[in-house]
């Protein structure tokens, strides 16, 4: 469903970066705190510690750059689709919502509007809830992901996408689907966003 009502999203720019994301989520065993998770070198190369070693080999060690947040674009997903980056170029989606649950999605393709669902079997979900899960593609459809102006969806089958957001990236939902086999990525299906980000290769 889509009923939940969100208020208006709030971010403090100076503070928000992957850091803000992993802050208190950690994979076991990792020995790091909270403030040490996901921290970054500078602002155009995070090191991704914990997704890291889930990307296709290719992209491992591969400096990425922000090419889209809500703190500094504000919330728009035609803005969002603007700013995704070259056609072909991989794309991370990272979403924190206002409970402050983690999570969201690696594309090999970039995020772009489409008729129909597009993208390869290297997609995935995640979330830290607040250890990290990924969910893999199974490879029972297709449905990677599809964007018009009014809605991003990642994931689908038997109705439920494993991740949508609406127009004005204010609000989404998550739900098990049959492409990635995922459980809910956010705390309560429905979310409210509290800050976005779409990081590209540098």
């Amino acid at each position: 469903t889509r009923g939940q009502r969100c208020g208006t999203p709030h971010s403090e720019p100076a503070a928000w970066s992957p850091a803000c994301i992993w802050a208190g989520s950690r994979t076991a065993g990792s020995g790091r705190g909270a403030g040490e998770v996901g921290q970054p070198n500078s602002p155009s190369e995070p090191t991704l510690p914990q997704l890291g070693p889930h990307l296709p080999t290719r992209l491992q060690q591969q400096p990425w750059r922000l090419l889209y947040c809500t703190a500094r674009d504000g919330f728009s997903l035609r803005t969002l689709y603007r700013r995704a980056g070259p056609p072909s170029s991989p794309a991370l989606l990272l979403i924190r919502d206002t409970n402050a649950q983690a999570f969201g999605a690696f594309f090999a393709t970039t995020i772009h509007m489409s008729n129909k669902f597009y993208g390869t079997g290297e997609t995935f979900l995640f979330s830290f809830a607040p250890e990290l899960k990924v969910f893999r593609w199974t490879g029972r459809n297709n449905f990677f992901m599809k964007g018009d102006v009014d809605l991003l969806m990642v994931g689908g089958g038997s109705g439920r996408f494993g991740l949508w957001l609406d127009r004005d990236l204010h609000h989404g939902g998550s739900y098990p689907c049959e492409t990635f086999n995922n459980e809910s990525l956010s705390s309560r299906g429905d979310f409210c966003v509290q800050d976005l980000e779409v990081w590209g290769l540098a």
